[in-house]
């Protein structure tokens, strides 16, 4: 059957448009994983801080809270925390100006997190602007909302081949061939891949590893209530994570796109320099884990038709921000595949275009 949309990839982005452009017409959504949200997306630390990353992405985020707001359950409080070593206070500023925090004594930062280690944190910050967004529940309100207005999810539907014939893109799974006359490229860290099989020039997406580690709560505390704590510059991060404390070294390794795993002399790296701002030793690890955050060469999100090929349309480079400003970059792509005036402004949209990568 003919589709109006075609999105490949069952991701957040994927997920999320589908949404959104099913009310515009038939949506099929093709997934090369058994299931959805197989990689970057079930792998994501899920946070909800409108002000990390550049300007553009942090107009998408502002964007996106209404909403998040306006879906019972999704966001939870959570809050930040930023903490630095005597010898990183021009680093700990600029992450006081960037995330619009407050700097609070070692004792008021103990109160919250009371494993800090006080012969190394030097200074510490707080800001209660951040949530956990419900993944789970924000990808299957998607698939409902879509499945409600008879669009579809196929998995284990890698695509092989991608041709033009008759104003129609013909996109070739194990599955079958499916057709549309207007193709979504959402596919993450293979969104140039796909590209390439479309016949569209790539934009030099790059996919970058991040790896994790599930750790037991430390020295037994109820970490329920901590915030997501930073080490400057984003060194490392640790988030509680239903009773346990996820650690990440904070890496960006340049891979290839793959099904990714961490790396354990980076972990090893990273949990050390957790271990140095805190009084509890790591001991064990309950699991751990690594996803692919790929990013355009600017690492702003590319939203929009192609310059050469207008009927495919770009939802790729994310980065570590796709849950985030999953809400406004799929309604920026449903307006724009709709014709309608962005209702995030023409600026935004501009600098969120693949055209701004086009050569003179």
């Amino acid at each position: 059957m003919t589709q109006d949309f075609i999105i490949i990839g069952a991701g957040i982005a994927g997920l999320s448009a589908a949404a959104e452009l099913a009310a515009l017409g038939r949506v099929l959504v093709l997934e090369a994983e058994a299931a959805p949200a197989h990689h970057a997306s079930g792998r994501s630390a899920a946070l909800y801080e409108p002000r990390y990353g550049l300007p553009p992405v942090v107009e998408l985020s502002l964007a996106s809270e209404a909403a998040f707001r306006a879906m019972p359950g999704m966001l939870k409080p959570r809050g930040l925390m930023i903490l630095a070593r005597a010898d990183q206070r021009a680093a700990f500023e600029a992450d006081l100006a960037g995330f619009q925090l407050q700097e609070v004594s070692l004792a008021v930062a103990q109160a919250r997190v009371p494993i800090l280690n006080p012969a190394t944190v030097a200074f510490a910050a707080m800001a209660d602007h951040a949530w956990d967004i419900d993944t789970d529940l924000l990808i299957q309100s998607h698939i409902k909302r879509l499945r409600a207005q008879g669009g579809e999810v196929l998995c284990r539907a890698p695509v092989s081949a991608i041709t033009r014939e008759a104003g129609q893109w013909q996109v070739q799974t194990p599955q079958g061939t499916f057709a549309a006359p207007l193709l979504v490229n959402a596919a993450g860290a293979w969104a140039d891949r796909v590209a390439a099989l479309a016949g569209v020039a790539p934009l030099g997406l790059t996919p970058y590893r991040r790896s994790m580690a599930r750790l037991p709560a430390p020295g037994g505390h109820d970490v329920s209530g901590w915030p997501m704590i930073f080490g400057c510059g984003e060194s490392w991060y640790a988030k509680p994570d239903a009773g346990a404390l996820i650690v990440s070294p904070a890496e960006e390794d340049r891979q290839d796109p793959h099904d990714a795993w961490a790396d354990d002399m980076v972990l090893a790296e990273g949990l050390a320099r957790y271990e140095e701002m805190v009084t509890e030793p790591v001991t064990r690890l309950i699991a751990n884990w690594a996803g692919l955050r790929t990013f355009a060469p600017d690492r702003v999100l590319v939203i929009g038709p192609d310059v050469a090929q207008p009927s495919f349309f770009w939802l790729a480079g994310q980065g570590g921000y796709g849950f985030q400003t999953s809400p406004a970059a799929a309604g920026l792509l449903a307006d724009l595949l709709a014709g309608r005036a962005p209702a995030l402004g023409p600026a935004l949209a501009a600098r969120l275009s693949p055209r701004r990568f086009a050569r003179a």
